[in-house]
């Protein structure tokens, strides 16, 4: 089959050559189990800043905590320095438990009860805003905690901006409707006070970024015009990062892909599952529906990009500089925020399961049974499109026939698959085996996990400096 090969890290190198360690691991806590190890956070965090940096700007990085669940995520994001983006309650309270300082967090949950944001009061967290609803409660609960009374500081707010564009985000309202309810119900000197805007964006276009930058500062300088004082924007998440080695292997299976589904070759996925293309007339419709595995730039040279775009109505340029998106931020005196979560968690983790059966269909391919369900690796794309890596059972020392087939999951539906992709085992697939995927630590572990037919959620282990696992105290 037309292989798409992982990069790896030297950490899951090293696992991978100690079969042992993985097998003892899924005895011990059960199949699937996520294994993580954060040194690479650091990293992908210093080319983040290096980029910005390039481009004559600070970067404050706000770890997107929905991305994977594990505790460590949080201390090491605390280690670093770094912020937390948090999604909700439970993730707020963990976080300012675990020692991450209250100016360090944003709440940017898409729906906001009272209780969250009375905790967000009571702590001064800053919360992004996204609507004049939650604009009216949060006023209503600092007004009851006096904020901006009698001497008491506001509540820090961030008001998430709708870029205007092609495609309309579900997140935020237009500038216009926001300069409105600022004019009219978030008077300067009341209990709250606009801290920053933020907009969160689809897709890994640096383009759209620009836009949303340049949005971003028109509508800062409205603001600044009605008295208040945004100090920064936030970029949201989305920074683009590259699952596989190379760039040839992904461009090889869209194009078998695509030929396969006009009849020109055998299907890649079961029952020719289209990922999200389509055929109209002889010919492909559509897009993909996963994430580019492959795809350049990434990371600190993608922001240098958003950065380096043409300011165009983002603010005068003085002659002597440059007219960028980065030098009129730079000029408004507004710091750049932004809130990975795949990208920073890029070489960060490994799924790994149990192969529980194997059997023919008719067409003669296979299916593999893991024990694990297809949320527990599964982002909101069709598909992860990356290669898992086959630990052979203890004492396995010979070679079994080459399969080919489709690995399935244990919830009792009719396609319930891990992956649609067809995967070939040249050197066979045993019970017992074990199957590695890898670079799972960013969403593809926790977004959609779920517990049905009461399957117990996955162990998360972290792997110590000397290569010994350790349990996660997020579970």
């Amino acid at each position: 089959m037309l292989p798409l090969d992982a990069r790896l890290e030297a950490w899951q190198r090293d696992l991978l050559a100690r079969p042992g360690v993985l097998r003892r691991a899924v005895a011990d806590y059960g199949s699937p189990v996520n294994l993580h190890h954060l040194a690479p956070m650091g990293r992908n965090a210093l080319d983040l800043t290096l980029g910005a940096r390039r481009s004559g700007l600070g970067l404050g990085i706000f770890v997107a905590r929905k991305a994977n669940r594990a505790l460590a995520v949080v201390d090491e994001a605390r280690r670093l320095g770094h912020g937390v983006d948090v999604a909700g309650e439970r993730e707020l309270a963990e976080t300012l438990e675990r020692g991450v300082p209250p100016e360090r967090v944003i709440v940017t949950a898409a729906v906001k009860p009272e209780g969250l944001l009375a905790l967000c009061v009571a702590r001064r967290v800053r919360v992004s805003l996204d609507n004049a609803d939650e604009v009216a409660l949060l006023a209503a609960v600092a007004r009851e905690a006096g904020a901006g009374v009698d001497g008491a500081p506001p509540v820090p707010v961030v008001l998430r901006l709708a870029v205007a564009g092609p495609r309309e985000s579900r997140f935020g309202l237009p500038a216009a409707v926001w300069r409105e309810v600022v004019r009219t119900r978030m008077p300067v000197g009341g209990p709250l006070a606009v801290d920053g805007l933020h907009f969160h964006l689809d897709g890994y276009a640096a383009a759209d970024r620009s836009e949303g930058l340049r949005q971003a500062l028109a509508l800062a300088e409205a603001l600044r015009a009605l008295g208040h004082r945004p100090a920064f924007i936030d970029i949201g998440g989305g920074v683009p990062m590259s699952y596989l080695e190379r760039r040839d292997q992904w461009l090889r299976f869209w194009r078998a892909h695509r030929a396969a589904l006009l009849g020109r070759g055998r299907p890649l996925t079961f029952e020719g599952h289209p990922l999200g293309l389509g055929v109209a007339a002889g010919r492909v419709t559509g897009a993909p529906a996963v994430y580019p595995a492959h795809q350049s730039p990434t990371g600190g040279a993608w922001l240098e990009a958003v950065l380096g775009a043409p300011a165009r109505g983002a603010g005068p340029a003085p002659p002597s500089e440059p007219g960028t998106v980065g030098r009129a931020l730079a000029r408004a005196g507004l710091a750049l925020h932004a809130e990975p979560g795949r990208a920073l968690l890029d070489g960060c983790g490994m799924t790994v399961a149990r192969v529980e059966f194997r059997k023919r269909r008719r067409d003669g391919t296979w299916l593999i049974g893991l024990a694990m369900n297809r949320t527990q690796m599964r982002s909101a794309a069709d598909d992860f499109l990356v290669d898992p890596l086959l630990v052979p059972v203890a004492g396995r020392e010979r070679a079994a026939a080459p399969v080919e087939g489709y690995l399935v999951g244990a919830y009792c539906i009719e396609r319930e698959l891990i992956t649609w992709r067809r995967l070939r085992f040249p050197r066979g697939v045993e019970v017992g085996d074990l199957l590695a995927f890898p670079n799972t630590a960013g969403y593809l572990m926790h977004i959609l996990e779920s517990a049905s037919h009461r399957i117990p959620l996955a162990a998360n282990l972290v792997v110590g400096p000397d290569g010994h696992l350790m349990g996660d105290a997020g579970g």
